[in-house]
């Protein structure tokens, strides 16, 4: 599954950059996040480490997942990557999230991609996800355009 938002914010790039590069600020705009701690780096990992704990509910469903994420890019101001990297031997799908900010004429732009590689949910884990990305612009936004 691969999912794609945008949003556009009166703010600068680097006032908006700061609320996607630390997983740890994701709670406070985005519900399905309720939790995420940084955790210390395993040998191999390219960057900090976050526990993200995720948690959806679609009607009577509820879901939640914990996740071991990496940052694996990071660019200044600019660009981020986070993938999923367990440190147990077991295999488990993939959960990489690319975040980008570009400026505009006035204001900036968020482009985040996510993408699952498993196989749990389908079109019920994809209608969660739009209706969670439609009500968490509206709190990133407001967040980045008080700051």
């Amino acid at each position: 599954m691969d999912v794609t938002a945008e949003l556009d914010a009166r703010c600068s790039a680097p006032e908006l950059f700061k609320w996607v590069e630390d997983l740890e600020r994701y709670p406070s705009w985005l519900e399905i996040v309720p939790r995420a701690s940084s955790v210390e780096p395993a040998p191999g990992d390219e960057g900090p480490a976050w526990r993200v704990d995720l948690r959806g509910r679609m009607g009577p469903l509820a879901r939640s997942k914990r996740l071991r994420m990496v940052r694996t890019r990071h660019d200044p101001v600019s660009s981020v990557r986070f993938e999923r990297r367990e440190t147990d031997t077991r295999r488990h799908s993939d959960w990489i999230l690319d975040a980008d900010v570009v400026e505009l004429d006035e204001g900036c732009r968020l482009v985040m991609r996510l993408h699952y590689g498993g196989s749990f949910g389908g079109r019920i884990l994809e209608r969660m996800l739009g209706d969670e990305i439609r009500r968490s612009r509206t709190r990133l936004r407001e967040l980045v355009e008080a700051s």
